[in-house]
């Protein structure tokens, strides 16, 4: 009589998984940055405010926009009774600024949708623009303390240091490295949200993509990264140019529109312009012209930074010139 031999449970991704989490978490309790978002008095629109502004945009550029936006509109539905433009216009120099848009747009849909209250349901944040989603396991985490995985990009560099023993994770997420954060989360929802909250903030000051601050790391004796001798990335990240580009000349020309209160000819933003034509734009939008001036876009750059604006719907344009979206 044959048998068959039983199935092998599979390994598990790190030796000591308890010890794991009680060393990040217990790091984190004395090491965490007081950010206003993590405040328990914050609530789930200070949260989804700030994971809009955080994607690809360090803290420090994010408090000062956070605050002031919260201070302007602390509700979903303040900021859904303003025009869009506002939100570009608040959005100041963040960067991608389409996601003032989205933000804007998901604040309508909440108050359309939600009765004002940002949804704990994690399909319905899904649901919203703009969410994707990493924003809305983060959101459904750190807003509603769901037991969910977060992947960001932060977390993705610890998991690969710490139990894989890479330099670096790959360019964007793998299959392999998704797998790999699920089975590192604590099965406790409690500290499960305590470990997402952790490992993001190890990364974000110790575990860093340039200069990792080893000796400072609470793995630092169990870490497989440098157990390996702290092997060279496989791959070597690319800066992102942006001195000449047509993202610079945008940036440039949104900057002119949100420094004025009324449309901006067409062709005050599209080349040299006599002084006296500019009577109508205030200082800071003059300063701003000045600053694109100096960028010595050539016309055709402008005109397609320009289109550009247009298309993204960051700009509108009628008979009078060139403004923010109503």
């Amino acid at each position: 009589m044959s048998s068959v031999a039983p199935t092998p449970s599979p390994a598990p991704p790190h030796p000591d998984l308890p010890g794991l989490h009680e060393a990040v978490v217990r790091w984190y309790g004395s090491a965490a940055r007081d950010l206003p978002w993590r405040d328990p008095r914050c609530g789930p629109w200070g949260v989804l405010v700030s994971e809009f502004m955080l994607q690809q945009t360090p803290v420090a550029r994010v408090l000062p926009v956070w605050r002031s936006w919260l201070q302007r509109w602390p509700r979903p539905e303040d900021l859904a009774a303003e025009p869009a433009g506002e939100a570009v216009r608040a959005w100041g120099r963040l960067g991608y600024p389409r996601r003032a848009l989205r933000l804007h747009a998901a604040a309508t849909e909440i108050v359309a949708r939600h009765g004002g209250q940002v949804p704990a349901d994690h399909a319905a944040l899904l649901a919203l623009p703009g969410v994707g989603t990493y924003t809305a396991a983060a959101v459904a985490v750190f807003a509603f303390g769901d037991r969910r995985t977060v992947v960001d990009t932060n977390i993705r560099r610890v998991h690969a240091r710490a139990v894989s023993g890479r330099g670096l994770p790959s360019r964007s997420l793998t299959a392999a490295e998704a797998r790999l954060a699920d089975e590192l989360m604590p099965a406790d929802d409690d500290l499960a949200v305590a470990w997402n909250q952790a490992v993001m903030e190890l990364g974000a000051l110790v575990c860093t993509a340039r200069t990792p601050r080893c000796a400072a790391c609470p793995l630092f004796g169990t870490c497989a990264w440098v157990a390996a001798g702290r092997p060279a990335p496989e791959e070597t990240p690319r800066g992102q140019a942006w001195h000449g580009t047509d993202r610079q000349v945008r940036g440039a020309l949104l900057a002119v529109l949100r420094a004025g209160t009324e449309p901006v000819p067409a062709r005050h933003l599209l080349g040299p312009v006599d002084p006296a034509d500019l009577v109508h734009l205030p200082a800071e939008g003059l300063r701003a012209l000045e600053r694109l001036n100096g960028l010595d876009a050539p016309p055709e750059q402008r005109h397609r930074a320009l289109e550009g604006l247009l298309a993204d719907g960051l700009a509108a344009e009628d008979a009078r010139g060139v403004s923010l979206p109503g």
